[in-house]
């Protein structure tokens, strides 16, 4: 057990930028919004923004995380369990909502897009909810003294957010929705993370084993598909290479003394 509490306070956080995205719903403030921020958002390469949708997307997440199998196995275990958690939660709201996205609504040329074009299952954004999933499973499961290190991770989490608005994909409100339930997911997947015993983190247990086996599948799905956006495919080469790096030293440490995790 490895029990990091975090203040009760933390669970009423996320409602915050819920109830900001009602507001601008029941505002009708949803198309002007986005368009405002997808005008702006083409002051940066398009390349950037698509590299940022790609960070928010499952197989590049565990790609860019990969090496805390060996440097710190239990916040990949957390990122791991608050992606999961998240991608169910998304599998269930998307279709209940029912949403139609940008460009479903409005005209095509209206507002900029960068790679193929979505029509429906707009709300909540799963990018946004998979990156504040991570970044909140990997910040929940340390402690007070660690976390300060980590809130660079929002930071990170909200431009992949913006991301999705950037590439015309999910209105301002689905990006907020995404961040306050995709928190929801992270903090109760460091919950999961906390449980697990020391002995699941070690190179030769059969955790990590699993872990390592997800980093071979992702790196053939990087291998063979394109992930969001054709811009992205240089990057998920290079996670490949990530993947490949981590594989290699896990295989050597294998036979190495464990030592403790974080």
């Amino acid at each position: 057990m490895h029990e990091k509490p975090f203040p009760l306070f933390a669970w009423f956080f996320p409602c915050l930028p819920l109830a900001l995205a009602f507001l601008i719903y029941q505002a009708d403030w949803q198309v002007s919004s986005f368009l405002f921020i997808n005008h702006f958002t083409q002051l940066l390469p398009d390349r950037l923004w698509a590299g940022l949708t790609f960070l928010g997307n499952g197989w590049g997440a565990l790609a860019v995380t990969m090496p805390l199998l060996l440097l710190a196995p239990r916040l990949l275990s957390a990122g791991i369990f608050g992606g999961l958690i998240s991608g169910i939660a998304a599998q269930i709201l998307k279709p209940f909502f029912d949403l139609p996205r940008p460009a479903g609504v409005l005209n095509d040329g209206s507002f900029y897009r960068i790679g193929e074009s979505l029509f429906n299952n707009s709300l909540p954004s799963g990018h946004t909810m998979t990156a504040f999933a991570i970044a909140g499973a990997i910040y929940f499961v340390c402690d007070g003294q660690h976390r300060k290190y980590l809130s660079t991770l929002f930071v990170l989490a909200l431009l992949i957010g913006l991301s999705r608005i950037a590439v015309g994909a999910h209105w301002l409100t689905d990006v907020l929705a995404g961040m306050g339930i995709g928190l929801w997911c992270g903090m109760l997947g460091a919950k999961v993370a906390c449980a697990i015993p020391d002995s699941w983190l070690i190179p030769k247990s059969i955790w990590a084993r699993l872990i390592a086996s997800s980093g071979l599948i992702t790196a053939y799905i990087l291998l063979t598909q394109t992930i969001d956006i054709k811009l992205n495919a240089p990057l998920q080469y290079v996670c490949v290479a990530f993947i490949a790096i981590t594989l290699f030293f896990f295989i050597k440490a294998q036979n190495v003394k464990s030592v403790d995790h974080v």
